[in-house]
């Protein structure tokens, strides 16, 4: 969901980490959240901080391997609580990702993040978390959260009673 795609007045949930551990604390509540079968959709631009967000998420989950960007490999897999799948589709056609097999990860018994995921949205599940990364002048993150079916509108729900951690700063 490129910024001109997404809806961001629609955003259940609006988070602003000012720094990483911000970032790390909205990794964290949601890993909290995942089961098995968890689909996250990331956008952003260029350097919002996908990766950064990935790669905190993947902690929370137990992920003790060294997280970075799948761009070249477009799937990398990890244990951790639950199986992490990350993936990077910036450099895929829509028609080469629909060769991957894609349903396999979507519907296993992981947790699948996919980074620049607006460009294969006719391939995603119609029960996802899309999350879409904004990056102010000073460095801070806005994250804006929507949840698409069950468990995800519930896990706004959550957000929005209970927030995300110390510091939290709602936008």
């Amino acid at each position: 969901m490129d910024e001109w795609m997404f809806d961001k007045a629609a955003a259940g949930f609006v988070f602003r980490a000012e720094n990483l551990e911000g970032t790390d604390s909205l990794a964290g509540r949601l890993a909290n959240l995942a089961v098995p079968g968890t689909v996250i959709a990331l956008d952003g631009d260029l350097g919002a901080g996908k990766t950064a967000f990935s790669q905190r998420f993947a902690k929370h989950l137990q992920v003790t391997d060294t997280v970075n960007s799948p761009t070249f490999t477009l799937i990398k897999e990890y244990a951790g609580r639950l199986p992490f799948y990350h993936m990077d589709v910036y450099r895929l056609s829509l028609e080469e990702a629909e060769e991957l097999g894609l349903d396999e990860y979507f519907f296993g018994t992981g947790v699948t993040l996919v980074e620049w995921a607006s460009l294969i949205q006719e391939l995603l599940p119609p029960e996802a978390l899309y999350i879409y990364i904004e990056t102010g002048m000073g460095g801070e993150r806005t994250f804006y959260l929507k949840g698409c079916g069950q468990p995800y509108e519930a896990w706004i729900d959550h957000l929005r009673e209970n927030g995300v951690g110390n510091n939290e700063q709602r936008a």
